[in-house]
C-alpha cells in the first residue's frame, strides 16, 4: 500500500470508452462501432476497421470521480482530470485534459488523440485527478485502479467476458439441477461469482468439435458453435445483471461492482444507443420494472449479444468455407 502525506480520495476513478474513430490519409474519419472497444477487457482495438494507413485515432472517454471529489469543503482546489497515454516501446507519454460535464458534477469527459507514427503496439491509458493540496500544486488525489489498453493493430478487443466453463454428463451429473437439461448441448448459470457455462458431454463428438483442432470446415463450424454459445451467454448475463439491481432512494438503479456492472457498461450502448450508460441503465430498469417497452427491448438485447459474440463473422467464415468446398467438389 502506498501512503501519501496529504488528503486523497479513497476510491478509484471509473473510466469508460464511449467512442473511437480513425482519421484516414484523405482527411476523412471512419467512426468505429462499439465492437472496437470492450469495457470488461479495458481494451480498444484500432485494427477492427482494417485500415493499414490511418493517421490518428480519436478515443472518447467518460470518467466518474469518487464521491467527495467536488465537494465545496474538499481539502483541495484547482481540480483537473487528465487522461494519460503511455507506451514503453516508443517512450511516448501524452496527456489530455477532460472537461467537467456540469458544475459540481462527478462526470468528466473528453477525447484522447492517438497518432499512428508514435505507437507500434499496445499503449496504456489511465486517468488521474490532480489538484492543489496544502498549497502544493499537481498532487494526485485519485486515479484509475487499472489501465485501459489501446492496441493499434488488433482487430478485436482481446479476451472477452470472463467465464467459468465446465463439462459434465448432464444425465448422470452429481449436480442434480443439470439432469432436466440432458437433451441440450449447454446451459448457463449467471447467478455466481462468474458466469458458469456447462457443456453437455453426453452429446457424442460435441466436445471434440468445440476443441476446434481438426482443421478444415470443422474449424469453421467450431467458430460458429462458439459464437452461438457466446450469444446465449451475453444474453443470459445481461438479463441477470438487470434483474437484480440495487436502487437508490429516488428509484435510480446502481451499477453493480462485479462482472454484472462490466456487462451492463459493455452492452448498454447497443441496447439503448445514443445515451450515456447511466441514463441507458435507468431507461432499461424502468422498462423492465414497469412492463412498458420491455418486450420491444429484447431485439436490441439480442443484437448487442450477437455483436459481442462475433456471430456475423463466424457465419460468414462458414459460408465461405462451404462455397470453397462446393467449388472443389465441382472441379
Amino acid at each position: 500500500m502506498k501512503f501519501y502525506p496529504y488528503k486523497r480520495l479513497n476510491r478509484p476513478i471509473t473510466v469508460r470508452v464511449t467512442s473511437a474513430s480513425l482519421k484516414l490519409p484523405d482527411g476523412t474519419r471512419d467512426r468505429l462501432d462499439t465492437s472496437a472497444y470492450s469495457t470488461p477487457q479495458r481494451t480498444v482495438a484500432l485494427g477492427v476497421a482494417q485500415h493499414e494507413d490511418w493517421v490518428s485515432a480519436r478515443i472518447g472517454l467518460s470518467a466518474t470521480l469518487p464521491p467527495g471529489a467536488t465537494d465545496p469543503d474538499a481539502p483541495w482546489n484547482g481540480l483537473r482530470v487528465l487522461a494519460v497515454l503511455t507506451e514503453g516501446a516508443t517512450n511516448v507519454r501524452s496527456s489530455f485534459d477532460l472537461r467537467q460535464d456540469a458544475p459540481d458534477s462527478k462526470e468528466w469527459s473528453g477525447e484522447v488523440e492517438v497518432f499512428r507514427d508514435d505507437h507500434v503496439g499496445r499503449a496504456s491509458l489511465a486517468v488521474h485527478a490532480v489538484a492543489t493540496v496544502g498549497g502544493v500544486a499537481g498532487r494526485a488525489i485519485a486515479e484509475t485502479d487499472g489501465d485501459w489498453t489501446v492496441d493499434v493493430a488488433a482487430e478485436e478487443p482481446l479476451g472477452g467476458l470472463r467465464l467459468d466453463v465446465k463439462q459434465a454428463s448432464f444425465s448422470r451429473s452429481a449436480r442434480e439441477w443439470l439432469r432436466p437439461y440432458a437433451d441440450v448441448p449447454w446451459v448457463i448459470d449467471a447467478s455466481g461469482r462468474l458466469p458458469l457455462v456447462m457443456i453437455n458431454a453426453d452429446i457424442e463428438g460435441f466436445s471434440d468439435l468445440l476443441g476446434g483442432d481438426s482443421g478444415g470446415i470443422e474449424n469453421k463450424v467450431h467458430e460458429l458453435l462458439v459464437s452461438q454459445m457466446a450469444t446465449d451467454v451475453w444474453t443470459a448475463v445481461f438479463h441477470s445483471a438487470v434483474g437484480d439491481l440495487e436502487v437508490e432512494p429516488d428509484g435510480s438503479p446502481v451499477f453493480p461492482t462485479d462482472w454484472r456492472g462490466e456487462v451492463l457498461r459493455e452492452m448498454l450502448p447497443d441496447v439503448v444507443p445514443g445515451l450515456r450508460v447511466e441514463e441507458a441503465l435507468r431507461q432499461v430498469h424502468h422498462r423492465r420494472t414497469d412492463d412498458a417497452g420491455w418486450v420491444e427491448l429484447q431485439t436490441r438485447i439480442h443484437y448487442a449479444a450477437v455483436r459481442r459474440a462475433g456471430a456475423g463473422k463466424a457465419l460468414a467464415n462458414v459460408l465461405r468455407a462451404l462455397q470453397q468446398l462446393n467449388r472443389e467438389d465441382s472441379a
